[in-house]
């Protein structure tokens, strides 16, 4: 079992994540990062996740794990997994870097796994349904960058805060 995930997300100031299987606001520059840092890499999606993206297909450029109970679930260009035990057995001999990218019962299922966290924090609040838990408190977490706040193209303020597992 790998203990080198990096989980990715963008989250509001209550550590909310998105609304109704969307995200709270679209940041173009942080879908940039995203892609940058994920591309030609391995990300790990719940199915709703993945039914979230244009066309509900898997990520170009990337291996698409998903992680779900449905055991009759298919997405054609996606690996799917149903289990932890799965999910280690299709990644453990992965070389490249591992992402967790979402949504909500995902992060919390894999953050013990994980040893970094680039997070996007929002300025602002919104109705969210789902959410992250607040690495701020988390025991066992550091933050360890946290950048200069900036103003989308879309009008939204943001940062990248970064965080370590330092247990």
């Amino acid at each position: 079992m790998r203990k080198d995930l990096i989980l990715i997300a963008s989250a509001d100031r209550n550590w909310g994540l998105g609304k109704d299987n969307k995200l709270l606001k679209r940041i173009p520059e942080d879908l940039k990062r995203f892609a940058d840092f994920t591309r030609d890499n391995l990300i790990i999606v719940g199915r709703k996740t993945l039914e979230s993206f244009k066309d509900k297909k898997p990520l170009p450029d990337r291996i698409n794990v998903v992680l779900t109970r449905d055991k009759s679930y298919t997405c054609p260009g996606a690996v799917i997994v149903h289990d932890l035990d799965e999910l280690w057995n299709e990644i453990k001999d992965y070389q490249g870097k591992v992402f967790v990218c979402g949504g909500e019962s995902v992060y919390r299922l894999l953050l013990p796994y994980c040893s970094k966290a680039l997070i996007t924090r929002i300025d602002d609040t919104f109705d969210a349904d789902t959410f992250l838990v607040n690495l701020d408190e988390l025991p066992g977490w550091e933050k360890t960058y946290e950048g200069a706040w900036q103003e989308s193209s879309a009008g939204v303020r943001f940062r990248y805060v970064d965080y370590e597992k330092i247990d």
